[in-house]
């Protein structure tokens, strides 16, 4: 049972989203329901409510049940202390966000032995509060009074000393006057960069932080991050700057109370110490941390939707591939695999120096009859070290060849790792590291989405600063996008990799191993039913996961579908009333039928919600789809370019390889990928690059430059004729 008051304060934070949708979703996770499940077989109880909106809720309740156990244990920790009032406690009940918490509980907290705290015990507080009370008598006179040499206080400028770090403290803990200079700081505030060593800027990375500065509100994500980086690295140093002169201001006419009292000015300069020493520092150090966590969360946004499309780029299905992992020393390694994925052979051959020419003179004809022995349809190279030159070598080749044969260059970041995991040890025993990569540099193009889940996602390079960003809440994200690709998606449970089945809602690592060696001890599933079977794969994990696996060429056709066994009776009930065989699916027949009915009649008259109504159609009328193929296929080649080739307002096409705040990167056919600044995206206002393009898409752009010194290619999205 859901908590009261955690509902209230989600519905408040929430309030996009319906209140009855929001506790349908909490209750459906409570059950123990999947984010995958709830999003595509609970519709009518969540108002249709997608993965990352589900994630959300459950985010959020996390954050919202943390806060008020934390609540919980402030009030008690004061409460201890003989300190609760009502007022406090009331403030501490309204607090809606952890930092306002902690700022009221900031002056109960246990310190460590500060100055304060030893004047205070050496009998200096009374004194304190005195001067606070800003009387009109001899601050001397009352100073004279609290010497006391046994405690070292043996001077007035001692016993000042310590009322200046006893106030300076009480100020500093305060939280209005926190709450209100960080707020000025926030808005009026500038985030300024100077340079530290030039020196350990060998390339010019940082140059234009070397005298930086703008508003912290206009300040965007990846430039906090490459500050953040450069400051890492020695290059610059970073800090926050606001006009101190209105902030003295606020404090002077909150604490000030008498001008003409004599204690005014020891007051004065114990709050200004209070900003110069605790405030001040301590909110740049919270300033640069919430910028630092809305960059993260920004990149890491980035680098999740990149990952998702790049894992539903559209599979080469039905192909011969040859993997083509370049090298220079050790030769390249070449794989063929068939249209299944399985490897056929495995080749190395040296074409590039420093291999003897002979070897080199010979390396053209084993890739020619390589290819010519197993019908290779199309080569996939990998964009590592020698790819220029293997790519050269590749076109040259296939021009000698008598049939269409297409090549592309494919990322190849992350396939070392891949290759030198346990999950590639145990696939391939027998191969060397360098051989399996070639494998997978084959497979990415047959089915990316198969092929990447083998690795730790942060591998695939398509973001920005994501080895500077929080790795927790980045691995967390991207895990997050894989199962929900993977699940959108579904999987063939006959073909479908251990790695590929642990990501299925419901399933984990030792349910996924049990099917897959149930699978090879007692063959292919033919029905669904049978995975009932699979040890360790209980009701409640069977009805998460079953409705995201696929049977092609089972015994029933609903089995290839995403419709879940618990509404196969609905759909029996369906294909009667429309007069519809099961057998026949598929065909124009029941294809016009099925498309002819009104769904709101058809909701009413079989008593079942409306959107789980249009998904079971949809997939009657395209069993065995895959969403992917709504993709554009991947762009192929058979000749190159190089950089001396590109020239200003040139027209070319190319893959959107990497899409990051400031653009996107562009591969043209040549070794280095273009940029494309996010102003030369689209001729209209675009917020983000993201709001054009996508990695995958296939995209026309126009060359600006290429500057071949610093191998650096200028592109625009814009045709010229368009331009001011």
């Amino acid at each position: 049972m859901q908590d009261t008051e955690v509902i209230n304060l989600l519905k408040q934070e929430l309030n996009h989203i319906k209140a009855d949708h929001l506790i349908a979703v909490l209750k459906l996770l409570d059950e123990g329901n999947t984010v995958p499940f709830i999003a595509r077989y609970r519709k009518e109880m969540t108002g249709s409510l997608d993965e990352v909106a589900i994630r959300e809720i459950e985010e959020r309740h996390n954050y919202i049940q943390g806060l008020i156990k934390r609540k919980a244990e402030v009030l008690r920790l004061i409460d201890e202390q003989g300190k609760l009032t009502k007022e406090l406690s009331d403030k501490i009940k309204q607090a809606e966000k952890m930092q306002q918490l902690e700022d009221l509980y900031r002056p109960y907290k246990k310190k460590r032995r500060t100055k304060a705290t030893i004047a205070k015990e050496n009998g200096l507080e009374p004194f304190a509060l005195w001067l606070l009370q800003f009387p009109m008598g001899a601050v001397d006179d009352k100073a004279a009074e609290f010497i006391n040499p046994e405690n070292n206080i043996k001077t007035i400028a001692d016993v000042k000393d310590g009322a200046h770090e006893i106030i300076a403290e009480m100020v500093g803990d305060e939280s209005e006057y926190r709450k209100w200079i960080r707020e000025r700081t926030w808005n009026t505030g500038y985030f300024v960069t100077r340079d530290k060593d030039r020196s350990l800027d060998e390339t010019s990375v940082f140059e234009m932080y070397y005298d930086f500065e703008e508003p912290i509100k206009k300040l965007v994500p990846h430039r906090v991050l490459a500050a953040n980086r450069g400051e890492k690295e020695g290059v610059l140093k970073a800090e926050i700057v606001v006009e101190e002169q209105a902030i003295h201001g606020y404090l002077e006419k909150q604490i000030i109370k008498d001008n003409d009292s004599s204690a005014a000015e020891l007051v004065r300069a114990a709050y200004q110490d209070a900003y110069k020493r605790f405030i001040g520092p301590s909110i740049e150090r919270e300033i640069r941390k919430e910028l630092t966590d809305e960059a993260d969360e920004q990149a890491i946004s980035i680098f999740g939707e990149n990952l998702r499309n790049l894992l539903l780029q559209s599979p080469l299905k039905g192909k011969v591939v040859l993997g083509f992992d370049p090298a220079y020393r050790t030769g390249c390694k070449l794989s063929v695999v068939d249209e299944t994925g399985k490897a056929l052979a495995i080749k190395v051959i040296y074409p590039h120096k420093p291999a003897a020419a002979a070897r080199r003179e010979a390396a053209g004809q084993e890739f020619i009859d390589f290819v010519e022995e197993y019908q290779v349809d199309m080569v996939a190279i990998g964009n590592g070290t020698a790819s220029r030159e293997s790519e050269l070598f590749v076109a040259k080749q296939l021009k000698k060849i008598n049939r269409d044969i297409f090549f592309i260059i494919v990322n190849e970041a992350g396939a070392s790792v891949y290759s030198a995991s346990d999950v590639a040890r145990k696939e391939f025993p027998d191969l060397q590291v360098e051989e399996r990569s070639a494998v997978s540099i084959a497979r990415r193009l047959q089915d990316p989405l198969a092929e990447l889940v083998k690795i730790d996602p942060k591998a695939v390079g398509v973001g920005q600063y994501q080895h500077d960003v929080s790795q927790k809440r980045l691995t967390e994200q991207l895990d997050f996008v894989v199962e929900t690709v993977v699940n959108q998606v579904g999987v063939d449970v006959n073909t479908a990799s251990r790695e590929l089945l642990q990501r299925i809602a419901g399933l984990n690592k030792t349910t996924a191993n049990n099917i897959v060696d149930y699978r090879e001890e007692t063959g292919l599933f033919t029905n669904r039913k049978q995975l009932k079977k699979v040890p360790r794969l209980g009701p409640k994990a069977y009805e998460q996961a079953i409705g995201f696996l696929r049977i092609p060429g089972g015994d029933m056709i609903l089995d290839n579908t995403g419709i879940h066994p618990e509404s196969y009776e609905l759909v029996n009930q369906l294909l009667d009333h429309l007069t519809i065989a099961l057998n026949t699916l598929n065909t124009a027949d029941a294809n016009d039928k099925l498309s002819a009915g009104s769904i709101d009649v058809l909701s009413q008259q079989l008593a079942v919600g409306k959107e789980t109504l249009q998904d079971i159609i949809d997939s009657l009328l395209q069993p065995g789809r895959d969403m992917r193929e709504d993709t554009l296929a991947p762009l192929l080649r058979q000749d190159i370019l190089t950089m001396e080739d590109l020239k200003p307002g040139m027209e070319l096409q190319g893959t959107v390889r990497n899409v990051v705040d400031f653009g996107a990167f562009v591969d043209i056919g040549v070794k280095q990928d273009g940029m494309v600044h996010i102003s030369k995206l689209s001729s209209k206002f675009i917020k983000h690059p993201t709001d054009v393009v996508a990695v995958g898409d296939i995209v026309t752009v126009w060359v600006e430059n290429a500057d071949l010194a610093k191998q650096r290619i200028s592109l625009t999205m814009i045709e010229p004729a368009q331009k001011n």
